[in-house]
């Protein structure tokens, strides 16, 4: 599991209904052993509704009697069944709507600088669709007069390192920093 839910009013409940140790709470509930003495005292918290965490799955009765029984002993949180979260993979970023317009100007670049990049890599890099890059490379995109290769990280849409890794990826040749910035200072 990640996180305890609600672990001060699970302190609360583990407090008024066991007989567990305050370091035993504490570790439990990922709080500290001082803080956990001043909710049972009734310095902290006050107000505060227990939370079983029986009820919730996150601790088991026989958890809870062995620990009492072994005051060094330390709660374990039980497994549940439900899978895990997942986090959000990297994909496209949230690019404002001033910067949007630049996107057909990075893709020409990579286009014309590393051809070899497969649209798909492109699409993350830049966040944009396979059918707008396909029209740049093909030369068909409605404002292709106007579009003039510049560096995606100079225009902020990704980063160097994100930009290489595309590179590496498609087999091409990383260029070193002062490659890099002869590079940049040749663009517009």
């Amino acid at each position: 599991m990640t996180d305890l839910l609600m672990p001060k009013a699970t302190a609360v409940w583990l407090i008024d209904n066991t007989a567990l140790t305050f370091t035993q709470i504490a570790e439990f509930c990922s709080l500290h052993d001082l803080e956990v003495q001043a909710i049972a005292d009734g310095d902290v918290g006050i107000g505060i509704q227990g939370y079983n965490p029986v009820l919730n799955k996150q601790l088991s009765d026989e958890e809870i009697k062995r620990c009492e029984e072994d005051p060094s002993a330390r709660l374990t949180r039980s497994g549940s069944d439900l899978p895990e979260p997942t986090t959000r993979t990297k994909g496209p970023r949230y690019v404002p709507l001033a910067r949007r317009g630049d996107k057909p100007d990075a893709i020409a670049w990579i286009v014309k600088h590393h051809p070899d990049i497969k649209d798909s890599q492109i699409s993350k890099l830049v966040g944009t669709t396979k059918d707008t890059i396909a029209k740049i490379r093909d030369r068909s995109h409605w404002n292709i007069a106007n579009i003039t290769a510049k560096h995606p990280v100079m225009l902020g849409l990704c980063s160097q390192d994100d930009l290489n890794a595309a590179i590496e990826k498609s087999g091409g040749n990383v260029q070193s920093p002062s490659e890099q910035v002869a590079n940049i200072s040749e663009l517009p």
